[in-house]
């Protein structure tokens, strides 16, 4: 992939893209090897348990979120975080509105396809 993002990006020009009637995604900076991604969760709102080879960190910019990583589930609120080896099976619940912040590495690919 040689595709990679403006050096800067303005949070208020980036259009959210719609995953689902409570799930809403902004990819911020990215290139090959790594990307960052602002995901809203509305109340009730499910990130699908999955997994994928991309190793992933997450910050729990607000709310509170139910989530599993592996066989192991914890309530993270704000301030929190996780870690998620590739290929281990993950997902969150959210449990009020909230921010996730992700990162990807290498690039999620699948996220720019459109």
């Amino acid at each position: 992939m040689k595709e990679t993002s403006e050096i800067f990006q303005l949070g208020d020009t980036i259009k959210w893209e719609k995953v689902d009637d409570k799930l809403e995604r902004k990819i911020l900076g990215y290139d090959d090897k790594i990307m960052l991604v602002k995901v809203h969760f509305k109340e009730g709102g499910i990130g699908y348990k999955h997994s994928h080879f991309h190793s992933q960190t997450t910050y729990v910019e607000s709310g509170k979120f139910e989530v599993t990583v592996g066989n192991e589930t914890k309530v993270l609120k704000a301030g929190d975080g996780f870690y998620v080896p590739p290929n281990v099976e993950h997902g969150a619940v959210n449990l009020e509105d909230g921010i996730l912040i992700d990162v990807f590495s290498p690039v999620r690919e699948d996220f720019l396809e459109k």
